[in-house]
Formats: structure tokens, C-alpha cells, sequence
């Protein structure tokens, strides 16, 4: 265990819990600090000030440097601690790996942010335009879900033997917008993986503080 502490920016319920189950499967000790920009009573300013876009999770190291994006958080966590398994050791399984990391990122992720705040999305006003986009914004979430089920097999997790970076990404952006319910329906031997995974003792360790049951 490093006596270095990592600063992470995030809330409960929020992608910040990928970044804490990596940070605890490389040993660092870090700090959360509760930020987003939906709270208004959180560190909101400090966030605003390392991330313009107020994103979250922010991961601050210990020279400074500030890491946003949830999938080059893990990527790097992944190569700077090559013995941590985050990051599957072979070239093949390594390369799947990242490619489903930036898959999440710019397909379910971004669907997601479109999901909700159609607002941003749309010139138009109307409750009714809003909800269109923010209703194709769901479904094209659960197109790219059901690709993804269909691309990355389970060996018995995405990581391999145990779970990795692209486990626990899964696990968490998979929880919002109706995507676990989906896949039940419609992939329902990928649906299992995902309990699989949040079911790991690291993983649930964190889950638990993040949402209840």
C-alpha cells in the first residue's frame, strides 16, 4: 500500500465507483470528494475549476495532474499498475479490453448524458421535442448495449479470470437508463454477467456504498 493519496472527485451513485473499485484493486489509498454538478451543496466549484465540463469521476494525482473520462482513468490505472490485473496481460485480451473501455465511453456513456439532458441536445422548447430526443437517446443506448453483449464474452468475467477495468465500467453504466431491465429481456446471458461481476466481493464492497439494495 502506497502512502500517497489520490484525490477522486465523484458522488454515490455516479461513475466515480468504477474508479474507486480500480484505485482499491491497485492498493492506492485516495480521498473522495462528493462533487457533481447536479449537487448543489457539493464541492462543485473545486470541480469546475479542475473539469470545466463538471464531470465526473475527476481523479486528481499525486503531482496534480488531473484525469477525466472515466475509461482514460482506468486505462491509466491499468498501465501504471501492469501487476493489478486490471488490464488482461495478453495483447489480444488486452486490445478487447480497451477496445470495450472506449466503446462504454463513446457510445453509452455519451447516449446517456444525451438521455439526461435532451435539453442540451435540441433548439427546440417543447416538453414534448425534449422527450423525443431524450426517448431515441434511450433506445440507441440499448442498441449499443445489445452490440456490446454480443461482441465481449465472458471468460467467466470481461477481465478474464477476475474483474478488470472493463468489468467494472460494465457494471456501473449498465445500471442507469433501463439498461439492466433491457438486457434481462433481451440478452439475458450477458444480464447474468453483470450480477456476476457486481456480485464480486470487491466490487459489491463498493456498490454498496454507492446504491442500496
Amino acid at each position: 500500500m502506497t502512502t500517497t493519496t489520490l484525490t477522486l472527485f465523484g458522488t454515490k451513485g455516479s461513475g466515480s465507483a468504477a474508479i474507486e473499485c480500480a484505485l482499491r484493486r491497485c492498493g492506492q489509498d485516495y480521498k473522495v470528494v462528493r462533487a457533481s454538478e447536479w449537487e448543489k451543496d457539493s464541492a462543485r466549484d473545486e470541480l469546475a475549476r479542475l473539469n470545466p465540463l463538471l464531470q465526473i469521476p475527476t481523479l486528481v494525482l499525486e503531482d496534480g495532474t488531473v484525469l477525466t473520462e472515466s475509461a482514460a482513468i482506468l486505462i491509466h490505472l491499468g498501465l501504471q499498475f501492469p501487476g493489478s490485473g486490471l488490464l488482461p496481460d495478453g495483447a489480444s485480451a488486452r486490445a478487447m479490453a480497451l477496445r470495450g473501455l472506449v466503446f462504454i465511453a463513446s457510445n453509452c456513456y455519451s447516449a446517456i448524458s444525451i438521455g439526461d439532458y435532451p435539453q442540451r441536445w435540441t433548439i427546440e422548447t417543447s416538453t414534448d421535442a425534449r422527450d423525443a430526443v431524450k426517448a431515441a437517446a434511450r433506445r440507441q443506448l440499448h442498441r449499443h448495449w445489445q452490440m456490446f453483449a454480443d461482441t465481449f464474452d465472458a471468460m467467466p468475467f470481461l477481465s478474464g479470470a477476475q474483474p478488470g477495468a472493463l468489468d467494472y465500467l460494465a457494471a456501473v453504466v449498465s445500471k442507469w437508463s433501463g439498461t439492466r431491465a433491457h438486457l434481462a429481456a433481451t440478452r439475458p446471458a450477458f444480464a447474468a454477467t453483470l450480477e456476476r461481476i457486481e456480485g464480486d466481493p470487491s466490487v459489491a464492497a463498493v456498490f454498496a456504498q454507492h446504491w442500496d439494495k
